[in-house]
């Protein structure tokens, strides 16, 4: 029995209606250090390209902006509000207001950094609500490999489903017959890049 609150029979399938995408604190700050950064980020955008041809509301927040800087303009964000924050994790008042607003999503897919800390803690608080969430582990990522691997295995652990990026574009149209489908298509014209996630499939 998988553990966690989980919706739609407990297998995860995604659909446009009542999801949502969180982007968290892909900030300038972090660029040197993040491991995989651009790759991240990357994959991240499509992501966010895709909710807007697919119509699912994106929400971005920034960790103490003032010392960690911005969100770095090729996510592609510019023209969404991005929540400032110091807790670790997204759900502050004004993002859970948001929420309400959006009819309380009943699935989020998650990217950003970092895995063991603010992806960590909101993956927490989105499953004690009931909420599904889909961590994109191609779009998550940490200072430190370890602190990623082991807080993606230990966020499973609590009932949240790991995916991929191109893995969410494809069950999002779940047809060629999409009408979008073309859009996204052209999202996945090159293979997603390596992200050093293969030590964990090993390890499952």
């Amino acid at each position: 029995m998988r553990s966690g609150h989980n919706t739609m029979s407990g297998i995860g399938r995604l659909s446009t209606n009542g999801s949502v995408l969180l982007l968290c604190d892909m900030q300038e700050k972090f660029r040197p250090n993040i491991f995989q950064f651009t790759n991240i980020v990357s994959n991240a955008a499509r992501l966010l390209q895709a909710s807007r041809i697919l119509g699912i509301p994106p929400i971005v927040t920034e960790q103490y902006p003032k010392g960690l800087g911005p969100t770095v303009p090729e996510l592609g964000a510019e023209g969404l509000t991005a929540h400032a924050k110091t807790k670790f994790t997204m759900m502050t008042e004004e993002v859970e207001k948001e929420m309400l607003a959006l009819g309380n999503p009943k699935q989020a897919i998650l990217c950003g950094i970092e895995t063991q800390a603010c992806i960590a803690c909101t993956t927490f608080d989105l499953l004690e609500k009931g909420i599904e969430v889909h961590i994109v582990a191609d779009a998550v990522s940490s200072r430190s490999q370890t602190d990623r691997l082991f807080a993606l295995s230990r966020l499973r652990q609590s009932g949240a489903f790991l995916t991929t990026t191109e893995a969410v574009l494809l069950q999002l149209v779940h047809d060629a017959k999409h009408p979008k489908f073309r859009e996204i298509q052209k999202l996945m014209a090159q293979p997603s890049p390596d992200t050093g996630l293969l030590a964990f499939f090993s390890s499952l």
